[in-house]
């Protein structure tokens, strides 16, 4: 069990909210997360109206909604965590990618940064190297998240991305 202001939620039950916890912002959406609109209000308001720009929605999408694209877009049909191995990744030129994105290369997540790439590791960003130009990449964040990123979504970038 975690706590949130004294609250206690089981971890993985069925059909209830279950709180996660990840390194940055890069890292959430790369596993198909969105701010959480309870404790970051204003991160999930303003992811809402990016992915309502990027789509060219009406009025901001729901929490439910946004949660059925994600899963969608992040992971192949099955159940549980053997569908972790099952990603989707897509296709995009590196140079059209935003600040957050994350792509794998040669099987290791890295995190796109303006100038450089950096690799995940559990501890942080490590390891960077320089940022291809021209190239097609796979990308591991999905798109509705790049469209947020895109379209005003800034996201927390663990420190160690910009040492």
């Amino acid at each position: 069990m975690l706590t949130y202001q004294d609250w206690r939620s089981p971890l993985a039950a069925p059909h209830h909210w279950t709180p996660l916890f990840f390194l940055d912002d890069a890292v959430a959406l790369a596993a198909g997360h969105r701010p959480c609109g309870l404790c970051r209000r204003a991160d999930y308001n303003s992811y809402r109206r990016a992915v309502m720009v990027a789509e060219a929605l009406l009025t901001p999408p729901t929490a439910s909604n946004l949660n059925r694209q994600l899963a969608s877009e992040r992971l192949r049909r099955g159940r549980g965590m053997d569908r972790a191995a099952d990603r989707r990744l897509w296709v995009e030129d590196i140079n059209e990618l935003p600040t957050g994105s994350v792509i794998i290369v040669d099987r290791v997540a890295q995190l796109v940064l303006p100038d450089r790439l950096v690799e995940f590791a559990f501890t942080g960003w490590t390891r960077p190297s320089s940022r291809p130009v021209r190239q097609a990449v796979d990308v591991l964040t999905p798109p509705t998240s790049v469209g947020a990123l895109r379209h005003g979504f800034v996201p927390a970038i663990h420190p160690s991305a910009i040492q």
